[in-house]
């Protein structure tokens, strides 16, 4: 009976026919009282989660996000659902604040979201006692792990809603988390006791490909060349690096717009609203732009730089495809990126054992970059997930075969030893194929039992193996001798003749020469004609987003105009059949879609 309750819900208010994996037994626990620790991929409809129980319980739902821009947007996508939603935050005025607490009071709003720092004041829990809530959602759940103490203290403090509303449900989700975040998440919320849902993080809409870093603004150019007109994500490491990217992108004809901290607060809300509203716009973006982006078209995301693990990569990743449509996701990854990192590790304010699993996280991060198989597969096993070869990675579509290493592992391991383990790749490259250079000259390396043993192979290929021999832990990167290479204990192994070594040659992926135009594939499976229609809808949904000031999506997902396009529903009680058409939308847009529809048919 619940669970028949919470489907028509799903159905009248957001449009969608049945609960995907992982929903049902959510929204099931919640209504029966108990506290969940939700971790779904991106995409997976964790907000349904708690937004279809704060429909059907009586009272206020609240629901904690760590970002103004997330908030408005659920919001924004609520109210065209017909639901009754606010957010208050410091976006706001105080009167305008203080007007939709008196809504709330008042029992006028079903949902309101709050920033941790908001929420837990004393004068705000004061007052969300006396109201009495009927759940808390804590959305992005990770941020307690990963962001509190230091950072925002507040995130830490939310372990105390258990105290303070014993009988109140909690729900915290995540699409982020590791073995241990997920236990940190529910011993700080819950003490350890909450069922724990986890639906997998396979995202197979996404195409996964790495690549080693040569020029990375040719390499983005040729990435972008069959990608005009679509959205997406270019992430650099520094401010700088994105301004740079941004300028040269849009001389290439590109709009792309720079995102980063440093940027003044209204040119980034006037850049990240472009980004929201319009299609086509590429976000040249530091880490600070993507946390709670619901944007559902983004078609790629491009990483000019490692990011920090396999938890970062996979949720900037996971900015991607998240209509359930194909995306592409590419990184590139060299020497200076693995040194950058450990050097921010290791300057990082933080104890040792913090330092340790940073390195940890690192460290399976390169295995991802360097895998000689199924990428998918190595990125899932970090997360504790078994599947099979995917297929739509660039190892899997374009596979290389690995070739044996070892011997000239064991020449790299003598340049190393023989220069005093002092030297960075570059000069060991140099004494191992003989180079005539000055720094070789100048500390007599020319005269070393190892120079010019490698001579017979290139340059690149040497700069290969030994960043591979550093991703596997044969080689250790020194950052207080200025990222020198020295021996790491499993050297030992292979010197003993107790391991050995693969390697796998670089490659050029197709993803990066633009060959691949998967992202066509969004409206694949139209004929002809529909295609047309599904352009008109687009046109349509566009104008309406304009005049409103919201984005394009919480009008419609492009899923919902696909399914248009293909029915051609000729009146109401049909359109009402179209995916992610609710009663609220059908009431508001109904007439407006289907007056398009028959105009394009007749």
């Amino acid at each position: 009976m619940v669970i028949a309750g919470a489907v028509k819900v799903l159905k009248e208010t957001f449009g969608f026919e049945g609960f995907r994996e992982g929903q049902e037994e959510a929204i099931r626990a919640i209504l029966e009282g108990r506290d969940v620790l939700a971790i779904m991929p991106t995409g997976a409809g964790k907000s349904l989660c708690f937004q279809v129980p704060a429909l059907m319980r009586p009272g206020l739902t609240i629901v904690v996000s760590p970002l103004i821009a997330l908030m408005q947007n659920q919001v924004e996508a609520l109210r065209l659902s017909g639901v009754a939603a606010a957010a208050i935050n410091s976006a706001r005025s105080r009167e305008e604040n203080v007007e939709i607490w008196r809504r709330v009071a008042a029992g006028e709003i079903r949902i309101l979201y709050m920033a941790p720092e908001r929420l837990m004041t004393e004068r705000m829990l004061q007052a969300i006692e006396k109201i009495g809530p009927t759940l808390f959602a804590i959305d992005e759940a990770h941020c307690i792990s990963q962001w509190g103490p230091a950072f925002r203290p507040e995130y830490e403090e939310l372990r105390t809603l258990k105290t303070r509303f014993p009988t109140t449900p909690v729900i915290a989700l995540t699409a982020t988390a590791d073995a241990l975040t997920r236990d940190h998440i529910a011993e700080k919320l819950f003490g350890g006791k909450a069922d724990r849902i986890m639906t997998g993080f396979d995202r197979p809409n996404l195409e996964l490909h790495v690549s080693m870093k040569q020029t990375p603004k040719a390499q983005v150019k040729k990435f972008l060349k069959t990608r005009k007109g679509e959205s997406g994500i270019v992430y650099c490491l520094s401010r700088k690096k994105v301004e740079d990217f941004a300028a040269f992108l849009a001389k290439e004809g590109h709009l792309a717009l720079p995102y980063h901290a440093g940027m003044p607060s209204d040119a980034r809300a006037r850049n990240l609203d472009r980004f929201m509203l319009e299609d086509g716009v590429v976000m040249v973006a530091t880490i600070a732009f993507g946390m709670g982006i619901d944007k559902p078209d983004i078609r790629f995301v491009f990483h000019t730089d490692l990011p920090a693990g396999p938890e970062a990569y996979y949720q900037e990743i996971g900015r991607a495809g998240r209509d359930g449509l194909p995306a592409t996701v590419h990184m590139l990854y060299g020497f200076d990126d693995i040194r950058m990192r450990r050097m921010f590790i290791e300057e990082e304010d933080t104890d040792d054992d913090r330092k340790r699993r940073e390195h940890q996280r690192l460290n399976a991060l390169l295995a991802f970059c360097e895998a000689p198989e199924c990428r998918r597969q190595t990125l899932l096993a970090y997360f504790g997930e078994d599947i099979a070869p995917c297929g739509a990675c660039d190892t899997c579509l374009e596979p290389v075969e690995t070739l044996d290493g070892t011997s000239a592992a064991r020449i790299a391991f003598g340049a190393i030893q023989d220069t005093g383990e002092r030297f960075g790749v570059g000069h060991v490259v140099d004494v191992i194929r003989g180079g005539d250079t000055e720094k070789v000259t100048k500390f007599g390396h020319d005269r070393l039992a190892s120079f010019g043993e490698g001579r017979d192979m290139p340059n690149n290929t040497w700069r290969t193996i030994l960043r591979q021999l550093v991703a596997r832990g044969f080689l250790e990167i020194d950052i207080a001798a200025y990222g020198a290479l020295r021996l790491a204990p499993k050297a030992g192994g292979l010197l003993r003749g107790e391991e050995e070594f693969r390697y796998r040659p670089d490659v050029k992926s197709k993803s990066e020469t633009g060959s691949k135009q998967k992202t066509r594939e969004a409206v694949a499976d139209l004929a002809p004609e529909a295609e047309t229609l599904f352009a008109r809808l687009k046109a349509l949904r566009t104008d309406l987003a304009k005049a409103r000031g919201v984005p394009a999506y919480a009008i419609f997902p492009d899923k919902a105009l696909i399914d248009m396009a293909a029915r051609r529903p000729a009146n109401d009680e049909e359109f009402g059949e179209v995916y992610g058409v609710g009663k609220a939308k059908q009431k508001k847009f109904g007439a407006l879609f289907l007056d398009a529809i028959r105009q394009e048919v007749a």
